[in-house]
């Protein structure tokens, strides 16, 4: 990254106050505490139905570094090797699991694609720059082990959900292959959904007090600021009723990504609620997943 001090400390919104910077990012309070309560209910039990009686491999060691584990679902059988969906789970980086991030298996299984669910370390347990590793760490065991377990190798997207949307796009970029002995081209194409892509916001709300980040290492860590390399598709999609830190976001990785990238802002949703919408196959975000997928 070649950006001097004064790049690093000049970033969209520095000169907004705390209590602006918060209710910019603050999506929980911006849903209310019963709506938000509501949709984690939501989001184990539309998984939990999701995955009942679904083929699949669940518990997998996918790094022996970290030892978090992978679920796999709706996998090919009798040789045959499915496009596979990586999804990455949001939660701020602290919260949520695999368990809780399997809603749309069945959906995508009924259209011939696999899903792959990573839990990684949760902060501050680990620092970003772990999780971040982890990560690409469970594309790496695709890479690797797929074929095994009826994954096509060659057919990969990543998408995730706020946190995840911001690790999906950290999967997005060129130069982190190598340490895996991956090739330059191992993520296909990628659907973040309302996603971080500029943390140094972060650095100056509630956020931080389990990220522990300074300015310099946000903006290491944010894939608006790095080269976007080689232009895999992407859909950015994020939620019309989205937090505004979150929205302005999205339309600049959009931009930053470039011809590859198209913003998705869907209507009547939130933040919480607008990756729901993968369970559903006659959804807009369905749609675009699965054209996505069909396109490799």
């Amino acid at each position: 990254m070649d950006l001097n001090e004064r790049d690093i400390d000049d970033w969209p919104g520095h000169g907004l106050t705390d209590a602006e910077l918060d209710a910019a990012y603050n999506v929980r309070a911006l849903a209310g505490e019963e709506r938000f309560g509501h949709l984690m209910a939501r989001y184990r039990a539309m998984s939990d139905a999701a995955v009942e009686g679904l083929p699949g491999h669940p518990g997998i060691v996918y790094d022996e570094t970290g030892g978090e584990r992978l679920d796999v679902w709706g996998p090919g059988r009798d040789g045959e090797a499915r496009p596979v969906f990586v999804f990455l789970h949001g939660g701020y980086w602290r919260a949520l699991s695999r368990a809780d991030s399997a809603f749309m298996a069945r959906t995508l299984h009924r259209n011939g694609v696999a899903t792959v669910v990573p839990d990684y370390t949760l902060a501050p347990a680990a620092t970003l720059e772990e999780i971040v590793r982890q990560v690409r760490a469970a594309v790496a065991w695709v890479h690797r082990h797929g074929r095994a377990h009826g994954l096509d190798p060659g057919r990969v997207v990543v998408g995730g959900s706020s946190a995840g949307g911001h690790l999906t796009a950290m999967t997005m970029l060129d130069g982190w292959q190598a340490e895996f002995g991956l090739p330059g081209d191992a993520v296909r194409a990628a659907m973040p959904f309302s996603g971080l892509f500029d943390l140094r916001p972060l650095t100056r709300v509630y956020v931080n007090e389990w990220l522990g980040l300074d300015v310099r290492r946000a903006a290491a860590l944010s894939p608006e600021l790095l080269p976007a390399g080689r232009s895999l598709p992407a859909v950015v999609a994020v939620a019309e009723h989205d937090g505004p830190g979150f929205l302005q976001q999205s339309r600049r990785f959009a931009r930053h990504w470039g011809r590859a990238a198209e913003l998705m802002v869907v209507p009547d949703r939130d933040h919480f609620d607008v990756v729901l919408d993968l369970a559903d196959e006659r959804s807009a975000v369905s749609r675009a997943l699965l054209a996505l997928v069909h396109s490799l």
